[in-house]
């Protein structure tokens, strides 16, 4: 009875470390500039990206540069990042190369934020609270690697680390969800308005994550 009991405990750990946590209604709270606070996500991406969706909603009374989204693969720390520069100022990196767009924006006030991209024309777009912004081109016939280290909170400088204090998240993070396609601007609006189709990244609604330091899970209170 106890090797049975043994048995059963030591099959379960490791399964609940890689469980599937449904946060609809909450966020991440990211409470303080830092080095080293910070969410890894879990992803099985084994082929390379030819097209994306990415949508998350942020809060955050910070005026200087910080990242949203960071991307790294073996060979590129910037494989793939979504960047705000400042106050309406957002720009995305594909393999080092950079797009910036931007935005009116009241300050500071939630954001819903999605971003997509796609190899065959390079054309990369940007919706920020439902609203188109003006399209960009890069790295077009380009391929995102795949098997990556991605971070929320902090910006990877390297392979799943080496973090800059002043480029950290400082605020609220919830509804993120990827998709290996690209959104049409009807789906953009309904994830907008929090009616998500199925992601095939990344989903809020079933997220592998693991916390690094001080984040703290909390129900989202803002719209």
């Amino acid at each position: 009875m106890n090797k049975w009991l043994l048995c059963i405990c030591v099959l379960a750990g490791p399964l609940e470390a890689f469980a599937q946590t449904d946060l609809s209604g909450k966020v991440l709270v990211f409470p303080r500039e830092s080095s080293s606070d910070h969410v890894n996500l879990t992803v099985q991406l084994e082929k390379p990206l030819q097209q994306f969706t990415l949508c998350l909603r942020a809060y955050s009374d910070l005026s200087r540069p910080y990242s949203l989204f960071s991307y790294s693969s073996k060979d590129k720390d910037n494989e793939l990042l979504i960047y705000k520069e400042r106050v309406g100022e957002y720009s995305l990196f594909i393999g080092w190369q950079k797009v910036t767009t931007r935005t009116l924006e009241e300050f500071p006030s939630p954001a819903h934020i999605c971003t997509s991209w796609e190899s065959s024309s390079g054309i990369a777009e940007f919706w920020i609270n439902g609203k188109p912004l003006v399209k960009k081109g890069l790295k077009q016939g380009y391929a995102v690697a795949p098997y990556p280290r991605i971070v929320l909170g902090q910006e990877q400088d390297e392979y799943g680390g080496k973090f800059d204090k002043s480029q950290s998240f400082v605020g609220e993070i919830g509804d993120l969800y990827m998709w290996d396609f690209v959104l049409s601007p009807e789906q953009i609006q309904s994830v907008h308005k929090g009616f998500s189709p199925s992601a095939s990244v990344l989903d809020w609604r079933a997220l592998k994550y693991e916390v690094e330091g001080y984040v703290v899970i909390k129900p989202r209170v803002w719209v």
